[in-house]
């Protein structure tokens, strides 16, 4: 008989009737989250879901299998390539240009979680690159009269959606956002609750999980906006809010890293320990124990001796392991930064500043816009026509312009071919110039003949050996 892994070709269908039912791209993207999902809870995660993830090989004993499991670690190797790249994208802060200075005064608490622009970036970064996708929520508190806080929900927590064709452009026209909120249980204690979001133009519906299990409406109101001020962003778009994890065979791979580091660790325990074998020596009804402090009398023409296993295939188990993290490593940085980076040539070492066809460069340019729709819907709650916009980091390895280079940008300049801002803007993406450095500033000073401020020099005091010109009168 077939075994059961036709499960993976199942249609996956849901039945929208209440609050809280997924759609059906919901259901479909879920079975690609759930590994990485139990990957970022590390070690103990892929432990508590056992034979799942490590299967017990077959007359393999509980205990041993047990035993096998408890172990058996977990490789960051995901995790650290989600930090690394997102880490990547907010290399340097972002840059706002041309943004009020109430919404600027804002971005310092961007969540009202103590989060500044850049760190929600970092965060918000790492959940597009783990599902996907990204949905960010730009509320006011009391029907949009409070200040304005942004609010990131990660594919799971995008229940539902409706869309209609305004203008040219396909805009929402519904939407069903699952969140958790935190409630008082008895003196001391606490409890966490389900609730659903329901969103339309100009308008929001709360409905609260209640203790039979159905939800019930518990609050609505409306908006000063009339559309629902929602952004998102794509690392590997399918669809409108639709997408596939973009590291999902890095994902993959560290699971199949795991299974085979544990078999390796559990075959040179086993092996490593030698068996003594006792060879023409009579049955006897007791056990035959040895030790460093015991010794064992041998009748005429006995002896015994360890065997242990040469282990010769050990090594191309160990071959193996690297191998899998060799892949990883150059789907991680290969793949998504669109270059090899294992160089052996001094010229190959270059890589492109460029990196045109980097996957990374693309994700930069997604969560740059949607951060610029988030300022628009920020200065809309707040009725500021200063909108303004905002720049994601694209030099994601941090190198610095060569002198040649600098250079070849002097003389442009100096030929009238580029401007003073565009000479000072290269000179400062090529960290020449420091990440204070204020282009806008810098011209605004040269311009009105501003030098760096200094400290006038104290007029020299007489030398005390100096005759003073009045004394010759």
């Amino acid at each position: 008989m077939y075994s059961s892994f036709n499960h993976y070709e199942r249609d996956r269908a849901s039945k929208a009737v209440e609050v809280q039912d997924p759609s059906n791209a919901y259901v479909n993207m879920e079975p690609n989250w759930i590994l990485i999902e139990d990957l970022i809870t590390g070690t103990y995660g892929i432990r508590k879901r056992h034979r799942k993830y490590l299967p017990q090989m077959p007359r393999e004993q509980d205990e041993s299998y047990d035993n096998r499991l408890a172990t058996s670690v977990l490789a960051p190797l995901y995790i650290r390539i989600e930090r690394l790249l997102a880490g990547m994208l907010t290399r340097k802060p972002v840059r706002l240009n041309e943004v009020s200075e109430r919404v600027t005064e804002d971005l310092f608490d961007v969540n009202l979680q103590g989060d500044d622009l850049t760190s929600w970036t970092f965060e918000t970064s790492k959940i597009m690159l783990r599902y996907g996708h990204v949905g960010v929520l730009v509320d006011a508190p009391t029907g949009g009269t409070g200040r304005p806080y942004w609010i990131t929900y990660s594919p799971r927590e995008i229940l539902g959606w409706r869309t209609e064709l305004i203008d040219g452009q396909q805009k929402l026209v519904q939407l069903r956002l699952l969140e958790k909120v935190t409630v008082p249980d008895g003196d001391y204690g606490e409890k966490e609750i389900d609730q659903v979001r329901l969103l339309t133009p100009g308008a929001f519906e709360v409905h609260q999980k209640g203790k039979q299990g159905k939800y019930v409406k518990v609050d609505e109101g409306t908006t000063s906006l009339d559309y629902i001020p929602f952004a998102i962003a794509y690392s590997n778009k399918v669809g409108f809010l639709e997408s596939r994890p973009p590291m999902q065979d890095i994902a993959e791979l560290n699971l199949l890293h795991f299974q085979k580091s544990s078999d390796f660790d559990n075959q040179l325990r086993i092996s490593a320990v030698p068996m003594l074998c006792l060879f023409g020596f009579p049955q006897a009804s007791e056990e035959v124990s040895a030790g460093p402090g015991e010794a064992i009398a041998f009748p005429e023409g006995a002896r015994a001796e360890f065997v242990e296993i040469k282990g010769q295939s050990f090594q191309y188990q160990s071959e193996r392991i690297k191998d899998i993290e060799g892949q990883i490593n150059n789907l991680a940085l290969a793949a998504i930064l669109g270059q090899k980076l294992g160089a052996e040539t001094a010229a190959s070492k270059e890589i492109d500043r460029s990196q045109g066809d980097s996957t990374l460069k693309i994700v930069a340019q997604q969560l740059q816009d949607m951060v610029d729709n988030c300022l628009m819907f920020h200065a809309n709650y707040l009725n500021i026509s200063e909108v303004g916009n905002s720049f994601i980091n694209r030099d994601f390895l941090g190198q610095k312009l060569a002198p040649q280079e600098i250079q070849a940008m002097q003389g442009l300049w100096a030929s009238g071919a580029i401007s003073q801002e565009t000479l000072l803007k290269q000179l400062a993406e090529g960290e020449i110039l420091g990440d204070d450095f204020d282009v806008e500033m810098e011209i605004e000073s040269t311009q009105m003949g501003d030098m760096p401020d200094e400290e006038p020099t104290p007029p020299a005091e007489p030398d005390e050996q100096t005759e003073d010109p009045e004394d010759d009168d």
